[in-house]
């Protein structure tokens, strides 16, 4: 089903939702979109937990005043207990936006509960966990919704549809392209493996999941070059991170283009300041030692239909309109949409015509271009008995993906078979 809908009608009854993790996705993505969204979807958060507690206490103040501005006198409460907060029975949704590797227990904790979840990308660092929340939600009956956001933005939906309606013939290599300059991910806690399976898993799960989604088969082998480049040498000399620092540097967080043209030019709160532990912090210094990410990578994975799809993936380079497109060629065509205008350039009938078609979000200015906006929408329509857009099953399949990735990268490149996770 398409997650984007034409209309929003005021529910009729309000859902309690609880936030597991108050960090940037949480709280100042997701949540902040839903009290602005409070009137048509009818979510109110009831409770924040982070393990940090100064950035809980944060949080819900944040998410408060939030809802005042809606227009709505309502109060999030800040939980010390990750248990206690999903167990509440005023709470009927749970989001889990905690580190990667911390999803699996908030999971089991909420499904054993009975609550709906909503739990974001990637589903875990490892295919072990991912495989234990699959179980879960087997378990449970109930389908447990997972943030891709490409699946919930409209030119990708189009593009999708376009791809399958017979535009460009049948559809036969992919190119997803994807260079922004997310240094971000060595000055937050995703600049280890273990915490976050680095760059390649948190932004390589969703672009894994749209090969995937646009090729409609399964894959079967890939190879991937690439790895760390010189770029963010470690230097054991650097300041610890950008507050401290009076260097001139094109990376300084909150300052960068990226930074500025995703709002988030500055601090959330002050809780990011008076963290100590690297892992805490949102600004350290993308020299400091002990980062252990990739920072570039060209994958490649072959489907059992026979169509090619290749990831083109860096996380430096320039800040411009570009840094996103998706590519499909098909028998008879091609199209090209561009991410960040939403435009799509569709040339079909063997190249005799050529369109660009307009397909920009009517909220594109807000957060993923809109796609946060309708990723709440589309929960309020879980709660409500709708299958989600996208879940765990998709989940899985993208991890499969990297994990084959990082496998290649380190073998230099060498073929990783899919089904067995052994090179071939």
């Amino acid at each position: 089903m398409s997650a984007v809908s034409s209309s929003h009608p005021v529910p009729d009854q309000t859902i309690g939702v609880a936030i597991i993790g108050a960090g940037e996705r949480g709280i100042y993505y997701v949540g902040s979109r839903m009290a602005e969204l409070a009137g048509e979807t009818g979510l109110r958060i009831k409770v924040v937990h982070d393990r940090l507690p100064d950035r809980t206490a944060l949080a819900a103040e944040h998410l408060t005043n939030l809802y005042i501005q809606a227009g709505l006198d309502h109060q999030v409460e800040a939980s010390n207990s990750m248990k206690a907060a999903i167990e509440r029975e005023d709470v009927d949704l749970v989001l889990v936006t905690t580190h990667t590797n911390a999803h699996l227990e908030p999971v089991e904790i909420a499904a054993k509960a009975g609550k709906r979840i909503y739990l974001d990308k990637p589903i875990s660092v490892t295919l072990k966990d991912a495989e234990a929340i699959a179980d879960v939600e087997k378990a449970s009956g109930k389908p447990i919704m997972m943030g891709f956001t490409r699946r919930y933005e409209r030119p990708w939906i189009e593009a999708f549809n376009l791809a399958r309606n017979g535009r460009i013939g049948d559809p036969q290599m992919v190119l997803l392209r994807s260079v922004i300059p997310y240094t971000r991910y060595l000055q937050l806690w995703h600049r280890t493996n273990a915490a976050s399976g680095g760059a390649i898993n948190d932004k390589g799960s969703h672009h894994f999941d749209v090969l995937n989604w646009v090729t409609g088969a399964r894959p079967v082998s890939l190879s991937a070059f690439g790895g760390r480049s010189e770029i963010f040498k470690a230097d054991p000399d650097a300041p610890e991170r950008c507050s401290e620092c009076s260097r001139d540097c094109p990376y300084r967080r909150h300052e960068t283009l990226i930074d500025i043209a995703e709002g988030v030019a500055r601090v959330p709160n002050k809780s990011w300041l008076t963290a100590t532990a690297p892992e805490d912090r949102n600004d350290n210094c993308v020299y400091l030692p002990g980062s252990d990410i990739d920072d570039h990578m060209v994958a490649t994975v072959q489907y059992d239909n026979g169509m090619v799809a290749t990831l083109f993936f860096a996380i430096f380079g320039p800040y411009s309109e570009d840094q996103e497109t998706l590519e499909i060629i098909g028998s008879a065509g091609r199209l090209r949409m561009e991410r960040a205008s939403g435009a799509i350039d569709l040339v079909s009938d063997y190249g005799r015509k050529r369109e660009v078609i307009p397909m920009a979000s009517p909220d594109r200015d807000s957060s993923h271009f809109g796609a946060d906006k309708e990723l709440v929408r589309s929960l309020r329509r879980l709660v409500d008995g709708d299958v989600p857009p996208v879940g765990v099953a998709q989940g899985v399949a993208s991890l499969r993906l990297v994990t084959a990735a990082h496998k290649s990268l380190s073998s230099g490149g060498r073929t990783v078979n899919l089904e067995t996770l052994e090179f071939i």
